[in-house]
């Protein structure tokens, strides 16, 4: 209902199992290489667990997806089974033809032992797959044991993946079953996602979808953690409805309030918030530690003026910090933006204030009339971002920035980094800064001079410079950038996939080689080619995981392509 409205070609946050959007976080990475491992191992048991929701099916769909041609798998989604019930699903799923019986075990083992030799004999690997294994009754699970018996004189002709929640592991520490557990040779434990995974996996998603744009504010997303626990199918759940609301709303973003109103739809009385005088309690006990700190802590007035910015606007009230005046901000009075309300915005003859000329400056000391919508700051910011890449935006006719971007074959990467990470980037980028004031507004990043230390902006259509150590200070972990897709790019290239990115990348790392392209590669992207990208990730620091992404593709683009906007200009190396 609400994919038009956002721009998405997918919708995001469906709970199956889709391969493409599993989000590879470190411990999605190392459960995957653990399965991997496992596999390779020649026999015996490979072991994932997790709590609910935390992605372990997922995990494994994308295993089936790096299989090699040459294995077969027998897949069990649901393993409330007797012995022979088992049995005759996994002849089912391997195609083995057998009489069906209830009373005759024996029959479908030789049966199964039959096929598995046969298809050794013709070079396939044969792997089992048993989701929500915790549900596996001590029998049946002795029994898969024993499978692992059928074997040649020095190869097990089984492979066994067993998926399921903590209780699994409850049951395979019983003494009864120390055969079985003996016989793992991998295993791993998902865990929920921390508050920083949880902001990039929804940023991912959002991605994969379709749109890059930031439809979750921080505070959002800062509720969503503390609601979910960042467990993946409830944030799935959660951000699926809250999207649906934010339409129906007519809003460009899922702010606090329609996320806490989605949470309760989907969770009833759970996502009730703190009681009134809970809240009140803790906000007199806060005021009184602030008030503390002001009139009896050595320096406390500089301190409490120092830490109040740094609190997420969405999540504190609303208050005006005393500080010493500083000269106001010259407003212009043409243009005016307005919004609707907290998370969407109207256009109205834009106006905002224009900055004094006199660089070096620095931000904290930025500081805008009473009254002025600093709103109206941040389309102007991507007005002046896409200028640098010789493209006219109107914040009016095409306010779904990321949207905008695709059109014109560029994509958007929100980069909830601070600024040494913006700067490996080396591409222009609207940034979210503050001022002494507590105020926060947009500007855009278009130049960096290393050695001098000093940073340009544009803000509100008037240059700045500003040096980098006092924009690191006041600048608030909330910037985006624009970068040109490559032809045939519609998603993260993962390893063995097949994509019209390839032909592209293999041209792009034979010219930084110095070798002809591989003609007989096609669009598939083989190991060779994958080790090309991982010694190239590992060489320009980028996370080494042959996953061709965004990071990479900038990366990749800023050495090989000489018409996009760069902060500095890229010296060859050895020069």
């Amino acid at each position: 209902m609400y994919s038009k409205y956002f721009g998405f070609s997918d919708l995001p946050f469906t709970i199956a199992p889709d391969p493409r959007y599993l989000y590879l976080s470190a411990q999605h990475r190392e459960a995957l290489a653990s399965l991997l491992y496992g596999i390779n191992c020649n026999g015996g048991f490979v072991l994932l667990t997790g709590d609910v929701g935390t992605g372990k099916t997922t995990v494994c769909r994308c295993l089936l997806e790096q299989l090699p041609d040459s294995a077969e798998v027998a897949f069990i989604l649901n393993p409330k089974y007797s012995i022979t019930e088992l049995l005759e699903a996994i002849c089912d799923e391997l195609k083995i033809p057998c009489q069906h019986s209830l009373s005759q075990i024996k029959g479908y083992i030789d049966a199964l032992n039959a096929h598995l030799l046969d298809v050794h004999a013709r070079g396939i690997n044969t792997v089992l797959i048993i989701d929500e294994a915790q549900n596996l009754s001590l029998d049946v699970l002795e029994q898969i044991r024993l499978l692992t018996n059928l074997e040649t004189s020095s190869q097990k002709l089984l492979q066994i993946i067993l998926i399921g929640q903590p209780e699994l592991l409850d049951k395979l520490a019983r003494p009864e079953l120390r055969q079985l557990n003996q016989r793992i040779t991998a295993r791993y434990h998902l865990n929920a996602l921390s508050r920083t995974e949880l902001g990039a996996y929804v940023s991912h998603r959002l991605a994969v979808g379709g749109s890059d744009a930031p439809l979750f504010t921080r505070a959002a997303l800062w509720r969503l953690h503390r609601l979910t626990g960042g467990v993946p199918r409830m944030v799935n759940i959660i951000c699926d409805r809250a999207l649906l609301g934010a339409f129906v709303e007519r809003r460009g973003k899922v702010g606090w309030g329609v996320l806490g109103r989605a949470a309760r739809e989907v969770r009833g009385q759970q996502a009730v918030s703190a009681p009134r005088w809970r809240l009140a309690l803790l906000s007199v006990a806060l005021v009184g530690l602030l008030l503390g700190m002001v009139f009896w802590y050595p320096g406390g007035p500089g301190l409490l003026a120092g830490l109040l910015p740094t609190v997420p606007a969405e999540v504190q009230a609303s208050a005006e910090a005393s500080l010493a005046p500083v000269e106001p901000l010259a407003p212009q009075p043409e243009a005016e933006l307005q919004y609707l309300d907290s998370d969407e915005m109207r256009i109205e003859e834009p106006v905002v204030a224009a900055l004094p000329s006199e660089p070096p400056s620095s931000p904290g000391d930025w500081q805008w009339p009473e009254g002025t919508d600093l709103g109206a700051t941040e389309p102007l910011a991507y007005q002046a971002l896409f200028q640098l890449w010789g493209i006219e935006y109107n914040p009016s006719g095409a306010p779904v920035v990321c949207q905008f971007s695709r059109l014109h074959k560029l994509g958007c990467l929100l980069q909830p980094a601070d600024l040494d990470e913006l700067l490996k980037l080396n591409l222009p980028a609207v940034i979210n800064l503050f001022n002494a004031g507590g105020q926060s507004f947009y500007a855009t990043l278009i130049g960096v001079e290393p050695r001098a230390g000093l940073a340009r902006l544009n803000i509100a259509g008037e240059v700045r410079t500003v040096e980098l150590a006092e924009l690191r200070s006041w600048m608030q972990q909330h910037q985006l950038v624009l970068w040109r897709m490559p032809p045939g790019y519609q998603a993260p290239l993962r390893p063995e996939a097949r994509s019209a990115l390839v032909p592209w990348l293999d041209a792009q790392m034979a010219w930084l080689q110095g070798r002809t392209p591989t003609t007989t590669r096609g669009e598939y992207y083989d190991q060779e080619l994958q080790l090309q990208v991982l010694a190239f990730q590992h060489h320009y620091q980028l996370i080494t995981d042959a996953v061709v992404g965004p990071q990479t593709l900038i990366q990749l683009s800023s050495l090989t392509d000489a018409d996009i906007p760069q902060l500095t200009v890229t010296e060859p190396e050895g020069e």
